[in-house]
């Protein structure tokens, strides 16, 4: 099935050549995850630089868009650092009408909920981000924030509190999966994902390769604490023009290298 005439073909070149994925043979494998699920998902330079002029939007083009809301179609939270929201002009969360659509059709809330990452709550309570959301955003803190912090977001965001001084990654999942949501999307930034290497909580990695050369001083898609590395196994090759677009699942059939 050919896609609609105003989105960019995407074709697979493995595991099996197929030429023009619709959305739904885009998202066939990745609606229903066995259990919870933690999916990460990037844009690199083939240079390895994780942003553009200080932003990861201009490394992605119109195919790296598409899987971007794709992802988030089938996804029940998404995951995003403060200081990616703020650097990236992140606003209120909603997919598109198609997305909503799919998502109603089974039996899911139109929009994904929005969920936050920030140790001091040094967010704007009259942002859009909590204004226009479609459905409340939920603020992943700690007990360091205060009380008189998080009171400020009463009525416009829930509050999960994960860890005194520092955030307890896997503690704020278990925050967000006693609500029901189970199929985590991880959008950002670097230091979060880092964060997620180092807390083992990472299950899948989908990568889009910009065929382009940054150079400069531009970060990595992860840094932080060393951990130990995970080995992860390729699944599927996608290509739109000389973009590629990658996913990786942790490989349980090999012991961590290191």
């Amino acid at each position: 099935m050919t896609p609609p005439i105003d989105q960019p073909r995407i074709d697979q070149l493995w595991p099996e050549p197929l030429d023009e994925l619709s959305d739904d043979e885009l998202v066939a494998d990745l609606a229903n995850p066995n259990g919870p699920w933690l999916r990460v998902n990037f844009v690199s330079s083939v240079d390895g630089a994780a942003t553009t002029a200080g932003v990861s939007g201009g490394l992605g083009d119109a195919a790296d868009k598409r899987m971007f809301e794709l992802l988030r179609r089938v996804s029940d939270v998404v995951l995003v650092g403060a200081g990616t929201v703020r650097d990236e002009g992140y606003g209120a969360l909603r997919v598109s009408d198609q997305s909503a659509a799919w998502r109603r059709k089974r039996g899911l809330a139109p929009h994904p909920v929005f969920a936050i990452v920030s140790g001091s709550l040094d967010l704007d309570p009259a942002s859009s981000i909590f204004t226009d959301a479609p459905v409340r955003p939920v603020l992943v803190t700690t007990e360091r924030a205060g009380a008189a912090s998080m009171a400020r977001f009463d009525g416009r965001a829930d509050i999960v509190v994960a860890g005194a001084e520092t955030l307890d990654l896997p503690a704020a999942l278990d925050g967000l999966r006693g609500r029901g949501l189970r199929h985590v999307l991880n959008e950002g930034g670097p230091s979060l994902f880092g964060s997620l290497i180092a807390a083992d909580a990472v299950d899948e990695l989908c990568l889009t390769l910009s065929a382009r050369l940054e150079s400069g001083d531009a970060g990595r898609i992860a840094h932080g604490a060393l951990g130990v590395p995970a080995t992860l196994g390729l699944e599927r090759v996608l290509r739109h023009g000389s973009t590629l677009l990658l996913r990786y699942r942790r490989d349980t059939t090999h012991p961590p290298v290191g």
